[in-house]
């Protein structure tokens, strides 16, 4: 298979096939996470849990005082990434071809500092996981992983674009199949939090809120 060859399969059936699996794969986890029976909850509610349910979706997306420094990675490398996937020009007019609309995007001076502090996070990220003695006995394969598959579109894309390493057809190739792994993998590892995080964390604000406990 030529370069061309593999650019095309990618962009074609490769892309349709990581797509019907990352749907399919959603599907089955919410299913999963959302439908199995729970014993209903016979006390009487103290309050409505909607209200905490909602005010712990946002304060749970602050770190807890005193942990700014360790958790500043982790933020740094989540909103780094979603800022090149959706403001990155090229990306864009992808979002625009397959959905009809669009936005306006950032320079690509900007989105590479934003690409190199993403890798630089990242990188962080795993030098505390193998280095703390916690954080390392706590960690999983699944981990590991989730790491790698959220590094590997930052570093092929900025490769292609900057035209670095193997030619640009080829290392175009290689940055799309990198983000078709991430979308298949995305709902059978712990990347699915991306989905399910939202409504993790209003349904234990909302918990403890009928019982009367701030979360």
């Amino acid at each position: 298979m030529t370069s061309m060859e593999l650019l095309l399969w990618a962009r074609g059936p490769g892309l349709q096939i990581a797509t019907a699996v990352l749907l399919l794969g959603l599907v089955f986890r919410l299913l999963e996470i959302y439908t199995p029976g729970r014993k209903p909850d016979l006390s009487e509610a103290r309050a409505s849990g909607m209200g905490p349910g909602v005010r712990t979706i946002f304060s749970r997306s602050v770190p807890l005082k005193g942990m700014w420094t360790k958790e500043i990675s982790g933020y740094t490398f989540h909103i780094g990434f979603l800022v090149v996937l959706l403001f990155f020009v090229p990306h864009i007019l992808l979002f625009k071809d397959t959905f009809g609309f669009g936005w306006p995007g950032i320079s690509n001076s900007m989105i590479d500092f934003i690409t190199v502090l993403t890798l630089a996070a990242l990188a962080y990220t795993l030098f505390t996981r193998i280095t703390d003695p916690v954080r390392r006995f706590l960690s999983t394969f699944g981990d590991y992983l989730a790491l790698l598959l959220t590094a590997l579109p930052l570093i092929t894309g900025y490769m292609a674009f900057h035209r670095l390493g193997l030619p640009y057809t080829q290392m175009l190739a290689i940055h799309i199949l990198s983000v078709e792994a991430l979308m298949i993998f995305l709902p059978f590892t712990k990347l699915v939090h991306a989905v399910t995080i939202l409504g993790s964390r209003w349904y234990n604000g909302a918990i403890s809120g009928r019982k009367g406990v701030q979360s």
